[in-house]
């Protein structure tokens, strides 16, 4: 991807992995602008950097996304890439009673909503040189945490349906990228002093070195290992990662 001169558009850009990647983009001289629900966050990230831009966006509601889209591409012309980066994580019980509330609200954010959000800017983005869709999605789309096991499967969507969007994007100018990020200090399961937990500078630096190569995953080395998922003999991997989270979840707990 080329990682100067663009203009980008990130979703979720107002904490953590969006706020990270929209800094470090805008500091190799793109025009960045961010989006997410929260107003203070976003005005906070504006402020420390001149020449951001912002707008507010519910990616759970369609009508906000396609008030977004219209926005932005009356506003920002040259738009040519796209990063889908809002998403929500939350434990749940796969072993009992889901709440049907929850489980909702984590499809329609981290499935539905970046497939709408690309959907409303696709045809724009088919006419610019250079453009790109890239999803912030999770290793846990190819090896479930048990804890969060609907906010993994929906990641596990999003990842086949990269695949599609690919292949049939393959005769265009639009490139279709997969960020999937191990386990980052983030606001997620609040993470931001978890030990394991990748710290965010680290994560950001690694996925902006991946980001210039030709790779259309793009894999920090922490994430390689539950990548690489076993195929047919996935159950025991699967079994020894939970074990190992779980362990670690519960002294978390305790402090």
């Amino acid at each position: 991807m080329k990682l100067s001169g663009n203009t980008i558009f990130i979703t979720g850009g107002g904490s953590g992995i969006g706020r990270g990647l929209a800094e470090a983009l805008h500091r190799l001289g793109n025009k960045v602008i961010i989006a997410g629900r929260r107003r203070g966050h976003l005005d906070a990230v504006v402020a420390a950097n001149p020449g951001m831009a912002a707008i507010e966006l519910d990616i759970t509601d369609p009508a906000s996304i396609d008030q977004a889209a219209a926005r932005l591409i009356a506003d920002h012309p040259d738009l040519n890439v796209l990063i889908n980066n809002a998403g929500v994580m939350q434990p749940d019980v796969a072993g009992g009673r889901i709440d049907d509330e929850q489980m909702v609200a984590t499809i329609t954010t981290n499935l539905m909503g970046p497939i709408r959000m690309t959907a409303a800017l696709i045809e724009h983005l088919k006419g610019k040189r250079g453009a790109v869709v890239a999803y912030n999605t999770s290793v846990l789309g190819f090896t479930p945490l048990a804890a969060a096991a609907v906010y993994s499967a929906t990641k596990a969507a999003i990842h086949s349906y990269i695949l599609s969007q690919r292949f049939l994007l393959r005769d265009t100018t639009v490139r279709v990228l997969e960020i999937a990020p191990p386990w980052v200090r983030t606001e997620l399961m609040n993470s931001q002093e978890v030990e394991q937990a990748m710290p965010l500078g680290q994560f950001i630096e690694e996925t902006i070195a991946e980001l210039r190569t030709d790779a259309d995953e793009i894999l920090v080395d922490a994430a390689r290992p539950l990548r690489a998922n076993a195929g047919p003999g996935e159950q025991g991997l699967v079994k020894g990662f939970n074990e190992q989270m779980t362990a670690i979840l519960a002294g978390s707990e305790r402090h």
